[in-house]
C-alpha cells in the first residue's frame, strides 16, 4: 500500500519532469549543439523534436564544411561543439578546398555517411547526462509579462522553463514543390510543424518566406563512371575536430560530370511549370545556391554547368547530384539527368524539390541570440534566415551558451568580427539583416587573415573552457599544441644551415642559392619554399619540430605565422582601431529619432536593429561614418567609453 507521503513525491517528480532550465526545439544542427552546450554547462535540458529518429539528419548533401563553413565547424569544435566530431567519425572522404590560394581562404570539407553521421549525433546526445529528449511538436511559446515560460505541445503537454531557444529549420509551415505539386512537409516525408508561426506572431515578431531546394537521388549502380572525372579525397587529410588522432583509412571518391546544351533545351520545355517561374513560390531562394534552372536562366551564355555526383555512405548505393538542385516536374529532371555524360541509364530514387518556409528577419534578436520582444527565447538556425548545416551549428551553440548565461546572471557571450567567424555570422545577420537565404563565405569576414581554420582552438579553446564547454584535456592539447609552435619557431630562428646542406633542394624550387651559412628562418620565408620539404632536404626536420597533439603538421601552422605575420600585424592594428568603436556602448533606449543631425534612413534602421554599439551601429547598411561621428559626440555627453 502507497502512504500518503509517497504519493506527493511521486505527484513532485513527475511535475519536476515538466520542468527544466533550458528547452530545446528542433532536432537538427540547430538544435543538437543548442541542447548538447546547455546540458554540458550544468543546465537541464529537454530537446523536443518531432522524431526522435531525424536528430542530426542532413536534409540536403552529405558532407559538412567548405569554404567559409569549415572554418564555422573548426570554430565549433574550438569551442566544445560536436559537429567536427561526428563529421571525422563518419566521413568518407576528407579535402582540403582553396590549397591553391593563400591559407585566410583554406576550407575543410568532409564527405559523410549520411546514415552514420545522424546515429553519431543522436549517440552523443544520449551520452549527456543533464539532457533530456522528447518526440513531440511544439505549437506554442507561453509568454508572461514578455518572459518566456515554456511550450506546449500538439500532443497537449505543457513543459515550463526560464529559456526557449527555437530551432525549427525548414518546418514552420513549410511546402514541399515538385513541379505543379504542392505538399506540406519540412522534409520530403515529414510533416510540417503549424501553429508556432502564428504564436509568434501574436507576440509581435514579423515573419517572412524563404525557399531553399535540393537536388534528385539517384542509383549509383546505374552510373557509367568511365565517362566521369574522379575526385579522391586528399592523400594526406586533415580532420575538424582538434582532438581527433585518426582518420578513417579508406576514402570514397567523388565524382564529376557536366550539362550540355541538350540537358539545358530539356530543363527550359518545364519552365512553364517550374514553381519558381509561375509565382507560386512567394520566398526568395539562396542566390549563392541556385537550382539548375536559376542558372541556366541567369546564366544563358554558358553552355555547361558542373555536376558533383557525392556517394551518400558506405552501406548504400544512393548518390546525390550537387549541382542539379530542381523543383521542375519529375519527368524533365529524369530526362534532363539522362543527358548527361556517365547518367545516360541512371535510376533516379527520389527527385529533387523546393521547399518554402518561415523565418523571422533577424533584426529581432540581440547579438546574443536572445529575441527583443520576449526574454528568454532565443532563435538559433534557419529561424534566423541562414542556409546550411554549418551556420545553423553555430547558432544553435552560441545560443545554447547564452541561454545558460541567462541563467547564471552572467554577460552573454558575444564573438567579434575579429574573434571568429562566428562573431562575423551573427554581426551580419542583427546589423545587416537578410531577405534571403545567408551563407557564409570567406569574403564576408574583413580580418580573415587573423581567422583562419588551422587557428580556431589558439583562438576559442579557452573561452569554451572557462565557460565549461571545452573539456580539460581540450584545452590542455591546445596549451600543447601553442608551446609546439613556439618552440618550433624558436629552433628555427636557432638552426644554422651550410650551403651544401640546403643549395641543392633550393635550385629545384627555382630560388637562389646560398653561399654562406644561413639561418633556417630566413630560408623559410622565401616564397617558393616549403617548410617541410626544406626540413626533410636538410634531414631536420626530427631535430627542429616539436610534435604537438592531434594530427596537424606543426611545421605547417609554423610557415602560415612566418610567411604571413606582416599581413597579420597590419590586420591587428585594424582591429584595434575597430575596436575603440565597439567601447562605445549606446544605451538600450537611446532616442535615435530625436537626432536630426543624423540622416532619415540612418535614423529608421538605427532605430529597427538597436545596435549594442557604435562598431555593430557602423555596419548597419545607410548608416554613414557622417552618422556615428555624431552619434559619438552625443554619447560623450552622457558617459565615457567603457569596455565591451
Amino acid at each position: 500500500m502507497v502512504s500518503g507521503n509517497e504519493l506527493e513525491k511521486s505527484a513532485m517528480e513527475i511535475f519536476s519532469d515538466e520542468r527544466y532550465d533550458v528547452i530545446v526545439v528542433g532536432g537538427g544542427h540547430a538544435g543538437a549543439e543548442a541542447a548538447a552546450a546547455a546540458a554540458r554547462m550544468g543546465a537541464r535540458t529537454l530537446l523536443i523534436t518531432m522524431s526522435l529518429e531525424t536528430i542530426g539528419r542532413m536534409s540536403c548533401n552529405p558532407a559538412i564544411g567548405g569554404i567559409g563553413k569549415g572554418h564555422l565547424v573548426r570554430e565549433i569544435d574550438a569551442l566544445g561543439g560536436i559537429m567536427g566530431r561526428m563529421a571525422d567519425q563518419t566521413g568518407i572522404q576528407f579535402r582540403m578546398l582553396n590549397r591553391s590560394k593563400g591559407p585566410a581562404v583554406w576550407g575543410p570539407r568532409a564527405q559523410c555517411d549520411r546514415k552514420r553521421y545522424a546515429e553519431a549525433v543522436r549517440h552523443e546526445l544520449e551520452s549527456i547526462p543533464n539532457l533530456w529528449m522528447r518526440a513531440d511538436t511544439v505549437t506554442e511559446v507561453l509568454v508572461e509579462d514578455r518572459r518566456v515560460k515554456g511550450v506546449r505541445t500538439q500532443l497537449g503537454k505543457t513543459f515550463y522553463a526560464p529559456c526557449v531557444i527555437l530551432t525549427n529549420g525548414t518546418f514552420l509551415n513549410g511546402v514541399i514543390h515538385v513541379g505543379e505539386r504542392q505538399l506540406g512537409g519540412g522534409r520530403m516525408g515529414e510533416r510540417a510543424a503549424t501553429g508556432l508561426t502564428a504564436c509568434l506572431e501574436r507576440l509581435g515578431f514579423e515573419s517572412g518566406r524563404l525557399k531553399t531546394g535540393t537536388p534528385p537521388r539517384i542509383d549509383g549502380r546505374t552510373i557509367d563512371y568511365s565517362r566521369l572525372q574522379e575526385q579522391p579525397g586528399d592523400s594526406e587529410p586533415l580532420p575538424f575536430s582538434y582532438m581527433t588522432d585518426r582518420l578513417p583509412d579508406r576514402q570514397l571518391s567523388c565524382w564529376l560530370t557536366y550539362t550540355t546544351p541538350e540537358v539545358h533545351a530539356i530543363l527550359r520545355t518545364g519552365f512553364d511549370r517550374s514553381p519558381m517561374f509561375t509565382g507560386r513560390i512567394k520566398g526568395r531562394g539562396p542566390r549563392y545556391c541556385p537550382s539548375i534552372e536559376d542558372k541556366i536562366e541567369r546564366f544563358a551564355e554558358r553552355d555547361r554547368h558542373p555536376i558533383f555526383l557525392e556517394p551518400e555512405g558506405w552501406d548504400t548505393y544512393e548518390v546525390y547530384v550537387n549541382g542539379f538542385s530542381t523543383s521542375l516536374p519529375e519527368e524533365v529532371q529524369v530526362a534532363a539527368l539522362r543527358k548527361i555524360p556517365g547518367l545516360e541509364r541512371v535510376h533516379v530514387l527520389r527527385p529533387g524539390y523546393a521547399i518554402e518556409y518561415d523565418y523571422f528577419p533577424p533584426y529581432q534578436i540581440r547579438y546574443s541570440l536572445e529575441t527583443k520582444y520576449v526574454e528568454g527565447l532565443f532563435f538559433a538556425g534557419q529561424i534566423n534566415g541562414t542556409t546550411g548545416y554549418e551556420e545553423a551549428a553555430a547558432q544553435g551553440l552560441m545560443a545554447g551558451i547564452n541561454a545558460v548565461q541567462k541563467l547564471r546572471g552572467a554577460e552573454p557571450v558575444v564573438l567579434r568580427r575579429s574573434e571568429a567567424y562566428i562573431g562575423v555570422l551573427i554581426d551580419d545577420l542583427v546589423a545587416k539583416g537578410t531577405d534571403e537565404p545567408y551563407r557564409m563565405f570567406t569574403s564576408r569576414a574583413e580580418h580573415r587573415i587573423l581567422l583562419r581554420q588551422d587557428n580556431a582552438d589558439l583562438r576559442l579553446t579557452e573561452l569554451g573552457y572557462r565557460l565549461g564547454l571545452a573539456t580539460r584535456e581540450r584545452y590542455e592539447r591546445m596549451l600543447k599544441k601553442k608551446e609546439a609552435i613556439a618552440r618550433t619557431r624558436r629552433a628555427l630562428e636557432e638552426t644554422t644551415v651550410r650551403p651544401e646542406q640546403v643549395n641543392g633542394y633550393l635550385e629545384r624550387v627555382g630560388t637562389s642559392p646560398i653561399d654562406r651559412p644561413e639561418r633556417l628562418v630566413r630560408l623559410a620565408l622565401r616564397p617558393q619554399v616549403n617548410l617541410r620539404d626544406l626540413l626533410e632536404a636538410t634531414g631536420l626536420r626530427e631535430q627542429v619540430v616539436v610534435p604537438a597533439p592531434g594530427m596537424e603538421p606543426v611545421e605547417m601552422l609554423v610557415e602560415i605565422e612566418l610567411k604571413y605575420e606582416g599581413y597579420m600585424d597590419r590586420e591587428r592594428e585594424l582591429v584595434e582601431k575597430m575596436r575603440e568603436l565597439e567601447d562605445w556602448r549606446i544605451p538600450p533606449d537611446f532616442d535615435y529619432e530625436a537626432v536630426e543631425t543624423i540622416s532619415k534612413e540612418a535614423r529608421e534602421k538605427l532605430s529597427k536593429i538597436r545596435p549594442e554599439n557604435l562598431g555593430q551601429a557602423s555596419r548597419i547598411s545607410g548608416v554613414r561614418p557622417a552618422d556615428i561621428s555624431v552619434l559619438m559626440v552625443l554619447l560623450r555627453r552622457y558617459r565615457r567609453p567603457q569596455a565591451a
